[in-house]
C-alpha cells in the first residue's frame, strides 16, 4: 500500500506509471509551451525592469521545481506579467533600473516571496485567502491590467518614459510624446498586436507569440529596423544642443555618484545599528541624499525627455575617413535622435530599439543577497506578491482541475509556488508565478501530468545555449504587443456591474480596489490592501445592522415579510420577528432595538416569537443581553420565545442557562408550531392592523 506521506512529500510520485500515450502528450505539449514560454519570459523581464535574459532564466529551473512539488497536473509557473510589474515596482525605490544593484534586489525579492509562500503553505494558511473577495480581486486585476498595458505605451511608440514615482504622470508625459513617436516601431508593435489578438480568434493551437518574434525579428534584419551612431559631444555644431546633453551627462553622473554614496552610508549605518549605535548626523545625511536624489531624478527625466526632442542629421562631406559632425536635422533630412549618454559619448539612435545582445548560456549557481533591512523593507511589497502569485495559481488550477476534476490542494501549491521561487532565486531568477496562457496552452495540447513543464523548461535551456544570438535584432515593440495581449484579456468590468446588481457593497469595495490601485501605481500592494479593508469594513456594518422584519401570514399559511408582501399582521397580541444574523457581541443591541421597535408598533402585544433559523451562533454578548433582555419584557409583561433554533444554537442556550431564563415551553421546534401555540394561548384573536403611529416594518440591511 503506498505511503501517504511519502506521497506528500514527493507529489510528483502520483504522475506514475506512465503510459507511452501520456508521455507522447507531455512531450507534444511541452513543446508547445515553450514555444510561448520563452518569448513571454523576455517580454515579461523586460517589464520587470530587466535584462531579457532574466526572463530565460526564470523559465528554467523555478519551472522544474513549481511543477515536481505543486499539486496541478497543468499549472505552468514561469514570469508572469503580473508579478513582473509587481516585482519592479518594489524594487524601483531602492535601485536605479536595470542596474546590477537592481538585479540583485530583484533575486532576492523572489527568495523573500518564496520564503512567505512556502511559510504559508506549510501552516496550511491558504484560507487566509478567504479574507479577498472576489470584486477586489477584479477590481485590482482590472486596475494591474491597465497598468502593465499602459506602461508599455512608450515602447510602442519609442519615446522616454520617466520615472516619476506615479504611473498616471508618467503616463501623461508619455502621451505628450505622442508627435515624436518613431512611426515604423508603432507600425510594428501594433502588427505584432494585431496578428496576436486576431490569430487567437482563427485558431489557438498555433503558438502565435512565437509567429511574431520570428517574422519581428526577420523583418528588423532585413530593413535594418536598428539604427545606431556614436559620437562625441564636441562633433555636434549646434551650442544650445551640446548644453543641453551636458546638463544630462552632469545628471546622469551625479545620480551615479548619489547611489554609490548612499550604499556607502548605509552599509555604515548598518554597522551601527549591528552594534546598536545610533549616529544623528549619518540619518541626517542618508535623509537629505535621498532628497537630493529623488529631486534630481525628476531634472534628469526632463533632460532626457528634452534630448529625445533633438534631431541631428550627418553634417554632409564629413565621415569619409575624418571624423563625423553633426548638425540640427533640417526639414527632409535623415535624422537620429539622441539615446543616451555616457561620459560625453553620445549614442544616438535613427530607427527603433530591439533586444540586442543576449548572453548564451544557462544561469550559474549563486547565493541571492541577504540584507535582513532591505528584506524588511520589501517585506509589505513580498506579501502581497506572495498572495497575488498565489491567487493567479490557485485561480488558473482551480479552472482547469474543473474540467478535469482533479483534486488540487491549496497549501501544496503554495508549497511548490514557494519552494520553485527559493531555488529559482539561487539560479538568478526574480519571482515567478502561475501563467494563465502557457496553463491553457498544456491543456489544449493535451498534457497529462507535470512532465509537460520539465520538458518547456529543458526546451528553454536549449534556447539559451543555442539561440541567444539570433534574438538580438528582436524589436522590443514586439515584447510590448505580446505582454500587452496577454494582460488586456484579463480586463473584465462586466464582473463588477454583476456585482453591484447581487450586492453593491462588494460592488464598491471592487471599484474602490480598482481606483485606488490606478492612482497609487507604481505602489500596487495600497490598491489590494484598502480594498480588503473595505470590503472586511462593509461586511462588519452588515453584521452589526442586520436585515429583520415582522413577520405575516400569506393567503396559502406561508409565513413572509410583512412589507415585502404587503401582509396583515397576524395578531396584535402577538409579534413574530425575523432576525437574520447571529446573535454575537456585533449585533446583539441591534437585535434589542429590533425587538424593542417591533413592540412599539404593537403596543398590545404579551409576545414576541424570533425565528431563529436564520441564528447560527450565541457568544457571551449574546446570551447576556438575551437574559437581560427578557427580564425587561417579563416586567412588562411581554413572553420572549424562539422557534427553530439549530442544535448547535440550542445547546449553547443550555449552557448559558437561558433555557430556565426563557421558559422550556417558549423554545418550540418549528415556526408553524409555534405559531399554533400562540394562537391557542391567544385564542379567538382576527388579524388587525398596527397602531396608527407605525405600520409594521423592518429594518434593512445598511
Amino acid at each position: 500500500m503506498p505511503n501517504p506521506w511519502l506521497y506528500r512529500l514527493l507529489p510528483f510520485l502520483n504522475w506514475f506509471p506512465m503510459s507511452p500515450r501520456a508521455v507522447r502528450g507531455d512531450l507534444i505539449a511541452g513543446l508547445s509551451v515553450a514555444m510561448v514560454l520563452i518569448p513571454q519570459g523576455m517580454a515579461y523581464a523586460a517589464l520587470a525592469g530587466l535584462p531579457v535574459v532574466y526572463g530565460l532564466y526564470a523559465s528554467a529551473v523555478p519551472v522544474i521545481v513549481a511543477t515536481l512539488w505543486g499539486s496541478s497536473r497543468f499549472l505552468h509557473t514561469g514570469p508572469t506579467a503580473m508579478l513582473s510589474l509587481l516585482s519592479a515596482a518594489a524594487v524601483a525605490p531602492f535601485a536605479v533600473l536595470g542596474t546590477e544593484r537592481f538585479i540583485e534586489i530583484s533575486v532576492m525579492l523572489a527568495l523573500l516571496v518564496g520564503l512567505l509562500r512556502l511559510g504559508l503553505g506549510v501552516f496550511r494558511m491558504n484560507v487566509i485567502m478567504n479574507f479577498v473577495s472576489q470584486p477586489v480581486i477584479v477590481g485590482f486585476t482590472n486596475a494591474a491590467a491597465l497598468i502593465i498595458g499602459l506602461s508599455l505605451l512608450n515602447t510602442f511608440l519609442n519615446v522616454p518614459r520617466t520615472s516619476s514615482g506615479s504611473f498616471l504622470v508618467d503616463l501623461w508625459h508619455v502621451v505628450e510624446q505622442i508627435g515624436q513617436a518613431h512611426p515604423l516601431t508603432l507600425l510594428i508593435g501594433l502588427g505584432a498586436l494585431a496578428i496576436l489578438v486576431v490569430g487567437q480568434k482563427i485558431n489557438k493551437r498555433i503558438p502565435w507569440v512565437l509567429v511574431v518574434v520570428v517574422l519581428g525579428t526577420l523583418l528588423s534584419a532585413a530593413i535594418g529596423f536598428e539604427r545606431k551612431a556614436e559620437t562625441r559631444l564636441d562633433a555636434i555644431d549646434a551650442p544650445e544642443v551640446i548644453r543641453t546633453l551636458e546638463a544630462w551627462d552632469q545628471g546622469n553622473r551625479r545620480l551615479t555618484e548619489i547611489a554609490a554614496q548612499l550604499t556607502e552610508l548605509n552599509a555604515q549605518l548598518d554597522t551601527l545599528r549591528h552594534r546598536g549605535d545610533f549616529d544623528a548626523q549619518l540619518e541626517a545625511r542618508l535623509l537629505e541624499l535621498q532628497h537630493t536624489q529623488k529631486e534630481l531624478r525628476k531634472d534628469v527625466n526632463e533632460l532626457r525627455a528634452e534630448s529625445h526632442a533633438i534631431r541631428l542629421s550627418p553634417v554632409p562631406g564629413t565621415g569619409s575617413g575624418e571624423t563625423t559632425r553633426w548638425r540640427l536635422a533640417q526639414e527632409g533630412d535623415s535624422f537620429y535622435r539622441p539615446e543616451a549618454i555616457r561620459q560625453g559619448q553620445l549614442i544616438l539612435s535613427g530607427g527603433g530599439k530591439v533586444v540586442g545582445e543576449v548572453p548564451r548560456g544557462l544561469p550559474s549557481f549563486s547565493v541571492p543577497h541577504f540584507d535582513l533591512e532591505l528584506m524588511l523593507a520589501l517585506l509589505p511589497a513580498a506579501l502581497v506578491m506572495a498572495l497575488i502569485g498565489f491567487m493567479e495559481a490557485t485561480s488558473i488550477s482551480r479552472a482547469l482541475a474543473a474540467q478535469t476534476r482533479e483534486k488540487i490542494d491549496g497549501n501544496q501549491e503554495l508549497i511548490g509556488q514557494g519552494l520553485a521561487n527559493i531555488a529559482g532565486s539561487f539560479f538568478q531568477s526574480y519571482t515567478v508565478s502561475g501563467s494563465f496562457s502557457r496553463s491553457a496552452v498544456a491543456f489544449r495540447s493535451g498534457a497529462q501530468s507535470g512532465l509537460f513543464a520539465i520538458v518547456s523548461a529543458l526546451t528553454a535551456m536549449l534556447a539559451m545555449l543555442f539561440l541567444t544570438p539570433y534574438l538580438y535584432h528582436l524589436p522590443q515593440a514586439v515584447l510590448a504587443a505580446i505582454v500587452m495581449s496577454a494582460v488586456f484579456g484579463l480586463i473584465d468590468f462586466r464582473s463588477l456591474f454583476k456585482a453591484w446588481q447581487v450586492n453593491r457593497a462588494d460592488a464598491v469595495a471592487g471599484a474602490l480596489t480598482f481606483a485606488v490601485t490606478l492612482y497609487a501605481a507604481p505602489d500596487l500592494a495600497g490598491g489590494v490592501i484598502v480594498g480588503v479593508l473595505a470590503a472586511t469594513f462593509l461586511f462588519l456594518v452588515g453584521t452589526v445592522k442586520p436585515r429583520s422584519e415582522i413577520q405575516g401570514l400569506r393567503q396559502d399559511g406561508v409565513l413572509a415579510g410583512a412589507i415585502t408582501h404587503d401582509l396583515a399582521p397576524i395578531s396584535d397580541r402577538f409579534v413574530v420577528l425575523r432576525f437574520d444574523a447571529s446573535l454575537v457581541f456585533m449585533n446583539v443591541a441591534h437585535f434589542e432595538e429590533a425587538v424593542l421597535d417591533a413592540l412599539s408598533r404593537f403596543p398590545r402585544a404579551e409576545a414576541l416569537l424570533v425565528l431563529g433559523d436564520s441564528i447560527n451562533r450565541l457568544d457571551a454578548s449574546g446570551a447576556e443581553k438575551l437574559r437581560a433582555l427578557t427580564a425587561d419584557l417579563k416586567k412588562t409583561g411581554v413572553t420572549l420565545m424562539f422557534s427553530g433554533l439549530k442544535r448547535p444554537v440550542r445547546r449553547a442556550f443550555e449552557r448559558a442557562g437561558l433555557v430556565e431564563v426563557l421558559g422550556e415551553d417558549n423554545l418550540l421546534s418549528s415556526k408553524y408550531q409555534a405559531i399554533c401555540v400562540l394562537k391557542e394561548r391567544y385564542a379567538g384573536e382576527v388579524p388587525v392592523q398596527a397602531s396608527q403611529e407605525a405600520e409594521p416594518g423592518r429594518n434593512g440591511p445598511v
